[in-house]
């Protein structure tokens, strides 16, 4: 299943891409793409729809991020050893766990706002999971009983704020619009391995970013594992997992984001974004 939100921003309705590529209403079903309504029981129901009966949504809709209000929007820094190379930093032994403002996510082909202040405004493509069940202490061979699903993630990084400044990650990753999140929710059954996507990102038409999941240095079972360690996971919460080489950062020199900018980002089957750059 390919699960989205569509509408005008605050007003979106939760929908699905069937197999024509019709977006079909499924606000008579689920009231939203919720934590209340993220979860296997909810996927079940929906699986059952014959989504032929289902009202059709205009294709030229606005596409909302996937997923709304989630308690948590966790990710995983460094988590591609060229990536960690090209910052210069040393490839972690362990998870590098941060946290983005839920107030953060934004749709997948919203503007990205560049405050005035902003001076390196970078990007970041990313596979992100999103938890279907309470979660603890999980052994990492039983990860995937709760994984709902997977969507593609911008992690979206103020380099000065985030590295510069005083203070944690957080600062730099968190301002409103740094989290584009879908176009779509991808169930488990849609993709043979996740540890083997192909990942892309272009800046104005050129590319700045090729990857795959593969080269991750700890796979999506060991992340949901190790961070349902130190904290509890609910339905709905998202993690991102990491970006592979390419960023603004870890050129040379180093190119940042300025208004008028154009992204495209994509991962194998799960859709792409297309955004532009505002100053505000």
């Amino acid at each position: 299943m390919k699960l989205l939100r569509v509408g005008e921003k605050n007003k979106e309705k939760p929908a699905i891409l069937d197999r024509n590529g019709i977006i079909r209403d499924l606000s008579n079903h689920i009231n939203d793409l919720d934590p209340t309504n993220l979860n296997f029981f909810t996927f079940e129901k929906i699986k059952q729809i014959d989504l032929s009966t289902l009202d059709e949504l205009p294709n030229n809709s606005r596409i909302g991020s996937c997923i709304t209000k989630p308690g948590k929007f966790i990710a995983i820094g460094l988590n591609f050893s060229d990536h960690a190379a090209e910052t210069g930093a040393k490839p972690p032994s362990e998870p590098i766990i941060f946290m983005k403002a839920t107030s953060s996510i934004s749709g997948p082909n919203d503007n990205i706002e560049i405050p005035n202040y902003s001076k390196k405004l970078d990007w970041e493509v990313e596979l992100g999971l999103v938890i279907g069940k309470d979660a603890k202490n999980i052994p990492e061979n039983n990860s995937q009983d709760y994984i709902l699903g997977y969507c593609l993630v911008n992690d979206l990084s103020e380099r000065e704020w985030q590295i510069e400044k005083m203070g944690q990650w957080v600062k730099g990753k968190s301002h409103d619009s740094f989290g584009p999140i879908g176009p779509y929710l991808v169930s488990k059954d849609e993709i043979k391995d996740i540890n083997n996507l192909n990942m892309e990102l272009d800046l104005n038409g050129a590319r700045m970013q090729t990857g795959n999941t593969k080269t991750m240095i700890f796979n999506v079972d060991y992340i949901v594992s190790y961070v349902s360690r130190f904290m509890s996971l609910q339905a709905g919460d998202i993690i991102t997992t990491g970006t592979p080489p390419g960023v603004g950062m870890g050129r040379i020199p180093q190119k940042f984001l300025k208004a008028g900018d154009e992204i495209r980002l994509s991962i194998e089957f799960l859709g792409e974004q297309n955004s532009k750059v505002v100053a505000i």
